[in-house]
């Protein structure tokens, strides 16, 4: 039998990241950096530049709620007008069977 033995200064494994959610942000007066927002928040996955309601749209996998209110935050204090939340039940992939062409 051989004892586990912890090494100081290892890396520590990534917790897990169940809640999935979309968050739909609205800039102020100044757009948010995405590419600083991804590197500082390890929520968020990709985003999505849009024109409409929403500047961007951000799938975010959370390790629980707290987490998710923190990013909230976090979009708001980065500049955000505007955060709105989806929590994400499942993801939905098409069954249609894939059209190959004829030769």
């Amino acid at each position: 039998m051989s004892a586990l033995h912890l090494v100081p200064g290892a890396p520590q494994p990534e917790p897990a990241r169940p809640l999935q959610a979309l968050a739909r942000v609205s800039f102020g007066p100044v757009p948010i950096d995405f590419d600083r927002l991804a590197a500082e928040i390890p929520a968020v996955q990709s985003g999505l530049a849009l024109a409409g309601d929403a500047d961007l749209e951000l799938r975010l996998a959370c390790t629980g709620p707290e987490e998710l209110r923190a990013v909230s935050a976090a979009l708001l204090r980065a500049g955000a007008a505007h955060v709105h939340v989806d929590l994400v039940l499942r993801a939905l992939v098409p069954t249609h069977p894939v059209l190959r062409p004829v030769p």
